[in-house]
């Protein structure tokens, strides 16, 4: 069954002077997923999630979040919607509950339900023991973190989050990441907007790349690197005793499978289809020690690298 689409742009196109920054842009993000936007300073990626929030309209094209219109029905789209910009704006002399007793009053919420969410997120963001110290005593990291909290106080479907951690040092980051990964268990769908590839790699599940306000390549992180790799298809890494002829023939045979590679002990195999069960099987039944089997991995450099050339 195909995923919910919940996030959709149709030839979304802004420009500022003259200057087209954002280029009729098709986007498709799916519920609960955790979607990289992608691109270096200047691809329009900002510009995107304000028509995405209603905050500036397009030249043209359109932008719907749950089925709401972004710039028609911009107050439909922000009660959905949760957004972190890059620069956080709190009261340094607020605390920690009371910005978000704030944010909480700016969306209606009971007094009642908004200290109950408001300690649930504080705890879910790891701030509980500073949830009454000023915020301008925080460190750049506890701010992202309020940040966050800041977020998912009234509950959104879908979060929009812009470089959300930039400036944190290696655990702040790790930090905020293991947040952003859990979030759509609590049922927000994200998007985080990032240049920094690795981060991205490891919590997202499809991506999009502009460049120049146009769209590279939009899809499925797994896929896209499987293209980047081996066209589309699979490639399983084998080390063994042993790469015989005699086994380089076997594993051939194998239904799906397209080419065996030597190098070494190593087999690198290009197939259909994730084979490494059968794979494994057929080393182990003639005979041959199997040392390991693992999909060969790929990185969003490779991505880059590909749909860059190729436009």
């Amino acid at each position: 069954m195909d995923k919910k689409i919940v996030l959709e742009t149709q030839d979304l196109t802004k420009r500022y002077d003259g200057n087209t920054v954002v280029d009729h842009l098709n986007l498709h993000v799916a519920e609960n997923e955790v979607f990289g936007l992608l691109g270096p300073n200047g691809a329009g990626k900002t510009t995107t999630i304000l028509m995405l929030l209603g905050l500036t309209e397009p030249a043209s094209g359109s932008a719907r979040i749950f089925g709401f219109n972004s710039t028609r029905e911009p107050l439909k789209v922000k009660s959905l919607t949760g957004y972190l910009p890059e620069r956080l704006g709190f009261y340094d002399g607020l605390t920690a509950r009371q910005n978000l007793r704030f944010i909480a009053r700016l969306n209606n919420m009971g007094n009642d339900e908004a200290n109950q969410q408001i300690d649930q997120v504080l705890e879910a963001v790891g701030l509980t023991k500073v949830a009454d110290t000023a915020v301008g005593k925080f460190s750049r990291g506890m701010k992202q973190r309020l940040g966050i909290a800041d977020v998912l106080v009234k509950e959104p479907r879908l979060a929009i989050l812009d470089e959300p951690t930039a400036g944190l040092d290696p655990e702040g980051i790790n930090q905020i990441l293991d947040l952003i990964t859990g979030l759509p268990k609590m049922g927000t769908t994200v998007v985080m907007c990032s240049h920094r590839l690795y981060e991205v790699q490891r919590i997202c599940h499809s991506i999009a790349i502009l460049a120049a306000g146009k769209l590279v390549v939009e899809g499925a992180l797994d896929t896209l690197g499987r293209e980047a790799l081996a066209g589309g298809r699979y490639r399983i890494e084998v080390e063994t005793a042993d790469s015989s002829p005699q086994l380089v023939e076997i594993i051939g045979k194998i239904k799906g499978v397209k080419s065996v590679e030597v190098e070494g002990n190593f087999l690198h195999v290009t197939t259909d289809s994730d084979l490494r069960a059968a794979i494994s099987k057929a080393v182990v039944d003639n005979g041959v020690a199997l040392t390991q089997v693992k999909m060969q991995e790929f990185s969003l450099d490779d991505i880059y690298k590909k749909y860059f050339k190729e436009g």
